[in-house]
């Protein structure tokens, strides 16, 4: 490694300021506070003597580089501190109990939490107690967080030096784990920026064809937005606003964020200039009259756009984010779009700066309860309150973690109108168990907007939600059959599994016992041998394996996955002395969606792979070639040739079996209607059909082609849950 001695180190405190970018009439931190910052960056650079980054610079300019972005964000000098002092503990020979000795207990603390949530990202550490020792660090100190984000941040800021599986394995952790903790915690500005630098190292050639299309087209945007600019800002003081009251900014979109818009289906293949909100528009006002003032303004000018108007101010989110966002169509033939966001000053930090605006006072919160931070980690809060995982199954914190807490977020609402916040796909007993354990528990049906719904609905975005309850009673095991789609929060999983496992061991025995001889039965499968489950799960028994079974830890489906892999093609008791049905045998092939026959060829432009979301263009004489969704040439087509782009997927499964099983149903119109849209809804193709009325049961026997166990036990399980289906069964051969 080449040192890099060009990086300048402050050496007095008058040069660290500067650094900051504060010079001595402006100083936002007293003498005493500059005083041990100041001391702070000192120890930082002796402990790290001699230590040096992979670029070749003095290790201290990565920890100075983060104190600065803290700054930046107007954290107070205990922050600030932190930051510097952030890699101590993990680098160097100094100890936390040194830190605490030198800068008092709050400082240590931070600098803890930060050293934990390191541990995690070191192979061989990745168990559930170290994970959840960086949501109790927040939940201490949600400063902790904020340092955690910086140091993130810079990190990826100056990835290139690094080993290129070291740059995949940071920018999609960061994708997955850091991002969305900024989302959750409102801290916008920096959540953007994570995404932006993850997106760029690991898609560096959509990441610049984006870029590329912005910046040529930056001239173009800047007089759109300084036009619209002026035209409201005269609208604005003609309506009696003070000129000194109000800020109006325009802004471009992040390119992660185009980017995820571009890979939506109804945007796919029809390039960059179909994203409509690429540009917008901020004004931030002294009050919520004026808020809604300025909509009226907007309105009465641009012809708003119907669906695209949200009131997060008299809907404030959970997270504490308020704003008004309304799109509107403009210019000359109406065709072009931008998307408005007003709100006050005090709504701005919150939307900004999340749980970091709670620090952007110089006032001192020590000793004092601040209710709206807490309200921003309750989540946390909530999270760790559940029943303990299993510590050998790190993984089952990790699955909670990204589908109950990092996920796409929906808001729905209590009938006393309280917003409730959940991932996308939570139903209503999701929701249920959302407002309280015992209401979960009782759950037995669902109002959505007045109107009752299947369980299995799914909830959207402004619903009203009122569950109906049993006076006693206890959740079903059915709800823990991942098939049927019941329940899709790990939080309410592990509520349910909780309560089952507190009922009466020979209860569970006998409960989970007869699970899964009538699943066998129903598959066939009575001669199966449940010894290949009681030692691929490492249970002394069957009388533990059936326990497992009855109080749900473990699922019908995995026993039924596990099965079907041990087994296997034409061993399997499933599919032997049938004859499998001819497929291509080639997993990299594609098929045009509604057309056959059709020439295909894998386009060298950007080599797409199978997983790679992809479409197909039409050429003249030469077929259908196959290109990645976000291929340069694709986005760069022209509007009379996007017509020539059509839908295309990877081919299917290699095999498949066909099968005969048997439906019993009382009779009833829409019966046949409905077991085939579960077919359809599982892309299973019927051999063959026979329907035998008889009074008022149907027996109808059906003929499909299946892949293997697990896929016809999902099936068989769906089709029992209709409306009048007593049982659904396989027909054994032979």
């Amino acid at each position: 490694m080449q040192i890099n001695k060009n990086f300048s180190i402050p050496s007095n405190i008058v040069e660290l300021l500067a650094y900051y970018g504060q010079d001595r009439s402006d100083l936002i931190f007293s003498e005493d506070e500059i005083k041990a910052i100041w001391y702070a960056f000192t120890f930082a650079k002796d402990a790290h003597e001699g230590q040096f980054r992979l670029s070749g610079e003095p290790f201290v300019c990565h920890p100075l580089a983060v104190s600065k972005i803290i700054l930046d964000l107007g954290m107070d000098a205990e922050t600030l501190i932190a930051s510097l002092l952030h890699d101590v503990v993990e680098d160097t020979i100094f100890t936390i109990e040194e830190i605490e000795e030198k800068f008092g207990s709050r400082i240590a603390i931070m600098v803890d939490g930060v050293t934990t949530l390191k541990q995690y990202e070191n192979p061989g550490s990745n168990d559930a107690e170290s994970i959840k020792k960086l949501f109790l660090a927040i939940i201490n100190d949600a400063r902790v967080i904020v340092v955690k984000l910086a140091d993130r941040l810079h990190n990826l800021r100056t990835i290139s030096p690094l080993p290129r599986e070291r740059q995949i394995k940071t920018a999609k952790e960061t994708l997955e784990i850091y991002a969305p903790i900024a989302e959750r915690l409102g801290i916008w500005s920096m959540k953007g920026e994570l995404e932006d630098q993850s997106f760029k190292c690991l898609e560096p050639e959509t990441f610049q064809s984006i870029l590329s299309y912005l910046e040529k087209s930056e001239d173009e945007h800047k007089a759109i937005l300084n036009n619209l600019i002026e035209m409201l800002t005269k609208k604005m003081i003609q309506s009696n606003i003070q000129q000194d009251q109000f800020s109006v900014i325009g802004r471009r979109k992040y390119i992660y964020s185009i980017y995820r818009k571009m890979m939506q289906p109804k945007y796919q293949g029809k390039g960059l200039e179909s994203i409509y909100d690429k540009l917008g528009i901020r004004i931030i006002v002294n009050t919520i009259p004026d808020c809604y003032a300025v909509l009226g303004l907007i309105h009465a000018e641009w012809a708003p756009i119907p669906g695209e108007f949200d009131d997060y101010i008299g809907m404030k989110l959970p997270s504490g984010y308020q704003s008004l966002h309304t799109s509107v169509k403009y210019g000359p033939d109406k065709n072009d779009i931008i998307e408005f966001q007003i709100r006050t000053s005090d709504m701005h930090n919150e939307a900004e700066f999340g749980v970091a605006a709670h620090w952007i006072y110089k006032e001192t919160r020590h000793g004092k309860r601040d209710i709206a931070l807490e309200n921003k980690i309750k989540w946390l809060r909530l999270m760790l309150d559940e029943p303990p995982v299993e510590e050998d199954d790190p993984e089952t914190f990790m699955q909670m973690l990204k589908t109950d807490v990092l996920q796409e977020r929906i808001y729905v609402f209590t009938p006393q109108g309280d917003i409730i916040d959940l991932p996308t796909g939570a139903t209503s007993i999701d929701f249920a168990y959302s407002i309280h354990t015992a209401v979960g528990h009782r759950c037995r049906g669902a109002k959505i907007n007045g109107k009752l719904v299947p369980l299995d609905y799914r909830l959207q975005t402004g619903d009203q939600v009122q569950i109906l309850t049993s006076k006693q009673g206890g959740p079903s095991r059915d709800w823990l059959n991942s098939t049927l789609g019941l329940v899709n929060t790990q939080r309410a999983r592990s509520k349910i599994r909780h309560w089952f496992k507190t009922q009466a061991k020979e209860q569970n025995l006998s409960q989970g016992k007869s699970m899964i001889e009538k699943e066998l039965s129903r598959l066939g499968m009575d001669d199966a041998d449940l010894n290949v489950l009681t030692a691929s799960l490492d249970y002394k028994s069957e009388s533990d394996l059936y326990i497992a079974i009855g109080c749900g830890d473990l699922s019908l489906q995995r026993a039924v996955n596990l099965l079907s892999d041990h087994y296997g093609d034409e061993e399997d008791p499933l599919l032997m002395k049938i004859q499998p049905a001819d497929r291509k045998d080639d997993q990299d092939a594609v098929s045009v969606l509604g057309l056959k026959g059709l020439l295909t060829s894998f386009s060298n432009c950007c080599t797409p792979a199978p997983g790679d979301q992809i479409v197909g263009y039409i050429t003249r004489g030469r077929g259908v070639t196959i290109h990645r969704a976000d291929c340069p040439n694709i986005l760069r087509l022209q509007e009379d040739e996007r017509e020539r782009i059509i839908k295309v997927a990877w081919g299917e499964p290699q095999k498949t079996y066909p099968v005969s099983i048997v439906i019993r149903a009382y009779d009833r119109q829409g019966l046949i209607g409905d077991i085939s849209t579960v077919l359809k809804d599982e892309n299973v193709n019927i051999l063959d059909v026979k329907i035998k009325p008889s009074h008022n049961i149907a027996t109808i026997q059906l003929m499909l082609e299946v892949i293997d166990i697990a896929e016809l036990s999902k099936i068989l399980a769906r089709l029992e849950t209709l409306p009048n289906v007593i049982e659904a069964h396989r027909i054994k051969p032979g």
